[in-house]
């Protein structure tokens, strides 16, 4: 028996069956580590984006109306105020509390004005004093969109929160609103993550003594595929799959690890569709306001798409073409309605405020979009051929063909809808003022295909 221990087959499987646990065990580490991480923040990028959305049913100048003292809770517009935050939290049944606060010095003591807690008996007066220096992400959320690091934990409970500014007509802030999902939600996800992880490790762990009894050559190469697997997940690359080719332990290993992936992929882009339809909530209720533009972003999308295929754009970037148009003029939420809306012709200063809806869009937007390209038709969708578009005055190839299918699809909307200063055009008439904004304002190769198509009946709109 002693012998055996100092066999050379003895201390190559045993090198095999350490290494390998080894590279189990840090992987797992790893992955869990990225799971948790990737759902803190799809958690905080969700609180930003509904703190930040709830801002835009809040009038800034009646939220300054309410008294700050406890008889302010028996005035209307407090009545108004808190309306609104309970239709907020009805719509996102997570929320636990949902409150406004006002800095009223120069001091980190802040005053509550709203407080629609979920547990009226949890609620706070108008006028209540908040220590806010002790929550450095709530004092940033007087001025941007900011979410908690972590769980935090005051006098009302284990929360983790996010923060708005409440801006008035002017842009500048005046409140901040906040947002809070009680923390056993945030512990249910790490407990479910941890399951996981440690039903991987032992999994892990049993293949890795399986695997160590196998001919050396066919254990290394698979390993060191699992390793630079683990790498680029933890780089944040969930695209990746290990490509392990045959019916043992290894390769059910690799099965598992790219099932894992897979779910984690999964589970981003259902954050990012989260996202859209949030965002395409406010796209609608932007257009709903105005019946000249209503159904503009969906028409807009649709040619695009249409566009798209004809020129042979890859099905996968088309469909994601088609969701990042539908939010193209989503910066307008930015723009004042007595601007957006005006049926005469507006002065230099307005068209000045109308052309900062895309790169109000481009901020809004940036902070979920992680690809440039999609980016780029929220910044670039009024940028012309002949550099004279706005707001970068980019031209010809800085323009990607993308933005400027998006750009014609725009146009080709605006021409075939009513407005109110002039009818839809006809067929002919679109065809017209495409043929003669191509090169200049247009990509000439997309006119060619609008025109084709159009032509043969694929695209459809008033002239039908």
């Amino acid at each position: 028996m002693g012998n055996f221990f100092k066999r050379f087959d003895f201390h190559v499987v045993a090198t095999i069956v350490v290494t390998i646990c080894c590279v189990v065990i840090i992987s797992d580490i790893l992955l869990f580590r990225f799971t948790y991480q990737a759902q803190m923040e799809g958690l905080r990028d969700q609180l930003k984006v509904i703190a930040q959305t709830a801002t835009f049913f809040i009038d800034a100048g009646k939220l300054n109306q309410v008294p700050l003292s406890k008889e302010g809770i028996n005035t209307p517009v407090y009545d108004y105020v808190n309306d609104q935050l309970k239709k907020v939290r009805a719509a996102n049944p997570q929320i636990r509390d949902i409150y406004i606060l006002k800095k009223v010095d120069s001091s980190n003591v802040w005053r509550f004005i709203v407080d629609s807690d979920s547990l009226p008996s949890q609620e706070s007066n108008p006028g209540d004093s908040y220590d806010a220096g002790r929550f450095p992400d709530m004092l940033r959320g007087y001025n941007q969109p900011s979410a908690d690091q972590k769980i935090e934990t005051d006098e009302f409970g284990s929360t983790l929160s996010g923060y708005a500014p409440i801006r008035d007509k002017w842009g500048q802030p005046v409140a901040v609103l906040g947002v809070d999902l009680d923390a056993g939600n945030v512990y249910a996800i790490y407990h479910r993550v941890l399951h996981h992880a440690l039903v991987i490790l032992l999994a892990g762990i049993l293949i890795a003594f399986i695997a160590g009894t196998f001919i050396t050559k066919r254990v290394i190469g698979p390993v060191n595929e699992l390793i630079a697997g683990t790498r680029y997940i933890a780089e944040g690359n969930l695209n990746h799959r290990v490509q392990i080719s045959g019916d043992d332990e290894i390769s059910e290993l690799a099965d598992s690890f790219n099932k894992m992936t897979k779910s984690l992929e999964e589970s981003r882009h259902k954050l990012i569709d989260y996202f859209y339809d949030a965002v395409k909530s406010l796209v609608l209720i932007l257009e709903y306001r105005d019946q000249y533009t209503m159904g503009h972003s969906q028409s807009v999308a649709n040619y695009t798409e249409k566009i798209a295929r004809h020129m042979g754009i890859d099905p996968k970037t088309v469909e994601m073409l088609k969701k990042v148009t539908l939010l193209h003029d989503i910066g307008k939420v930015g723009v004042r309605d007595n601007v957006l809306h005006k049926p005469d012709k507006l002065t230099d200063s307005e068209k000045e405020s109308i052309k900062t809806h895309p790169v109000l869009g481009w901020q809004i937007l940036k902070p979920i979009l992680d690809d440039p390209n999609m980016l780029a038709i929220i910044r670039n969708h009024h940028e012309r051929q002949d550099g004279k578009g706005y707001p970068d005055g980019l031209a010809r190839e800085q323009i990607s063909l993308l933005v400027s299918i998006v750009t014609v699809a725009d146009s080709l909307d605006a021409m075939t809808s009513n407005r109110p200063y002039r009818n839809s055009m006809t067929q002919e008439q679109a065809i017209e003022q495409l043929q003669k904004g191509k090169g200049m304002q247009f990509h000439p190769d997309v006119v060619d295909a609008v025109v084709e198509m159009i032509n043969k009946g694929e695209l459809k709109k008033t002239w039908q």
